[in-house]
């Protein structure tokens, strides 16, 4: 049996055996519709179906705003909001970091550990900002490649645009 099944000449011959489907009136057993269909054209059909099907969901999810709907994907003016919380949140963390300084040097006034005349919002903030080292601002050994190559790709473009 199964060596019937993986028969070639038989497979072929049930995929291309036409048959008749026939749509009729239960009633006056009329004809309504016919078709002359074989089992080849019935699987080939079926395919490009669910590929047209399959290919339409796709773009309509791609190119339309359901795509928001899909976890991972966030709409433009959720991402455009999201940017600017996060600036917001920055320039207000830094404010708290000027003010505490300012309230930890009030308290070293009231507590006397430090004069008045020196205490002064201007000079806490001064005090505050980050001094870098000149080895932290050195470029490491991949920046030093990485600026000759760039430096290199800057001559050939510039070499290009003399000789046209």
């Amino acid at each position: 049996m199964l060596k019937r099944i993986f028969n070639k000449e038989f497979l072929k011959k049930k995929l291309l055996t036409k048959n008749r489907l026939l749509i009729v009136n239960e009633d006056s057993f009329e004809e309504l519709f016919s078709f002359r269909l074989t089992l080849m054209n019935v699987f080939v059909v079926a395919t490009l179906g669910a590929i047209l099907i399959i290919t339409a969901t796709t773009f309509l999810i791609a190119f339309t705003p359901l795509k928001e709907y899909i976890p991972g994907f966030a709409s433009s003016e959720l991402k455009r909001e999201a940017t600017e919380l996060a600036l917001k949140s920055d320039s207000l963390s830094f404010a708290i970091k000027k003010n505490e300084a300012y309230l930890a040097s009030i308290k070293k006034v009231l507590n006397g550990d430090l004069e008045y005349e020196k205490v002064n919002k201007d000079s806490i903030l001064a005090v505050t900002k980050e001094d870098f080292s000149e080895e932290d601002l050195k470029p490491s050994e991949a920046e030093i490649q990485l600026r000759e190559e760039v430096l290199a790709e800057e001559n050939k473009i510039n070499l290009e645009k003399k000789k046209k």
